[in-house]
């Protein structure tokens, strides 16, 4: 038994005559994610389970729920976890403490885990990270939610040398980020995706280099009264197929599995789950619940120690429980940002430094007063990314942390961060109902993002 299954969210098992390798083991059933809000979409059969269950081998990519879940985790505290070199190192450094038998994959080198199977883990700069694993002289770039920023270059060398080569990462509409957004007239910001899913993971595909698509990391639903509303904008599995362009690679359905003898591919076909949605209450949040003057100071200290931040915006609004509570910061006095949001959820996300868990949750509401996205300026990089998960809150300790970034990625950094700003300036200039800007946005959508 050689080969690779693909199963629940971002879980990929592979065998070499047994378990050897999972990754991302979020299990469903009761372990929920991001405040109760998540839940998988799909159940895993029970003998994936089982399997996860007795391999030695775990690979966590990032910190987010749906990847490193906390209860799920738990059963996995005989394993060796295997992680990401991530800057700053706060998941080794938790996991270690919580008893865990931790490896820290060296960047950018292959590992044996078996006589068939070696890994090789590439982090990215928002402490995220990709995974190759060779199962048997077979290649699949588990990407998970990163898009090898600055990185795609090794993936796509490493791929040039395998005749067959697998994609699986997230994509679909892009509910999977902050989308319960509003403006300052209170009218939500629509969150519409036009863009044809099965093309651009053939695109994608065809830059990396890769022969098949797998789709990954995109099996969730929306199980909270007040997220449920998100469960319109998620991407059905038909739609993984629309546009697919298969003289770039060859589409696989997910939730599969694939012998890595004969290449034969067999669907694992598991029942969709159908959830209830359930009050906030359940989780521990009631948004009657109000502020006192303890998380006041907590809120302050927080958001006061992201230096970049306080340059880029005015103020921090945060409506809990009907009443207002502002924090004054030092950019322009008319960019800020509204939450309005339960207060333990906002409390348990600031004391453990995970707010990106609230902001992906999607039931919190985000009003934006003077900025067209959370990215410009970019709240969630200097907040989740480089605050929270990279521990680079100073400005010294961000540049030191950018800083090792760049030395791995060498000159394709520069062209990264070209094509991450360069469409930021070009709307300044280039109305958004113009010929130029159409032709521009299919242009740069052929090109892929990340």
């Amino acid at each position: 038994m050689l080969g690779v299954k693909t199963v629940g969210n971002a879980t990929l098992i592979a065998y070499d005559g047994k378990p050897v390798l999972a990754t991302d083991p979020w299990l469903g059933n009761e372990d929920d994610a991001y405040f109760g809000s998540w839940r998988l979409s799909h159940d895993i059969p029970s003998d994936a389970k089982a399997d996860i269950a007795v391999a030695p081998y775990i690979w966590v990519s990032h910190g987010h729920p749906d990847h490193l879940n906390g209860q799920s985790l738990k059963r996995f505290i005989n394993a060796t976890i295997l992680l990401p070199d991530h800057v700053g190192g706060r998941i080794h450094r938790d996991l270690e403490a919580d008893g865990y038998k931790v490896r820290l994959l060296p960047d950018g080198e292959w590992v044996e885990l078996s006589k068939r199977i070696r890994v090789l883990c590439i982090s990215d700069y928002i402490q995220d990270a990709v995974l190759l694993v060779d199962v048997g002289g077979r290649l699949f770039i588990n990407m998970n939610d990163s898009g090898a920023r600055a990185r795609l270059s090794v993936i796509q060398k490493i791929a040039r040398n395998y005749r067959h080569s697998y994609l699986l990462r997230l994509s679909g509409y892009g509910d999977a980020d902050m989308i319960n957004m509003f403006d300052e007239e209170d009218r939500r910001i629509e969150f519409k995706s036009t863009r044809k899913v099965g093309r651009w993971l053939s695109q994608y595909a065809a830059r990396t280099g890769a022969k098949y698509v797998i789709p990954f990391s995109s099996f969730h639903q929306y199980q909270r009264e007040d997220s449920g509303w998100a469960n319109a904008h998620l991407t059905p599995v038909s739609a993984y197929q629309e546009g697919f362009d298969g003289k770039l690679a060859t589409f696989i359905e997910p939730f599969v599995w694939v012998d890595c003898v004969t290449g034969e591919v067999a669907p694992l076909d598991p029942p969709r789950i159908t959830a209830a949605l359930r009050k906030p209450e359940e989780f521990g949040d009631s948004w009657s619940d109000e502020l006192d003057k303890d998380d006041k100071a907590v809120l302050a200290d927080y958001f006061l120690r992201k230096e970049a931040l306080r340059e880029k915006i005015g103020f921090l609004r945060f409506n809990v429980g009907g009443k207002q509570h502002t924090i004054g910061l030092n950019g322009p006095s008319h960019v800020g940002i509204t939450f309005a949001v339960p207060r333990n959820s906002l409390m348990t996300a600031v004391t453990y430094r995970v707010f990106d868990d609230l902001l992906i949750g999607n039931f919190m509401k985000t009003t934006l007063h003077g900025m067209p996205s959370l990215y410009a300026p970019n709240f969630n990089f200097f907040v989740a990314k480089y605050g929270d998960n990279g521990g680079a809150e100073s400005k010294a300790a961000l540049r030191s942390y950018l800083a090792e970034y760049r030395r791995r990625s060498g000159a394709e950094w520069f062209l990264h961060i070209l094509s991450r700003e360069a469409p930021h300036v070009f709307r300044r200039f280039v109305r958004k109902d113009g010929r130029l800007y159409a032709v521009a946005r299919d242009v740069y959508n052929r090109t892929l993002r990340k």
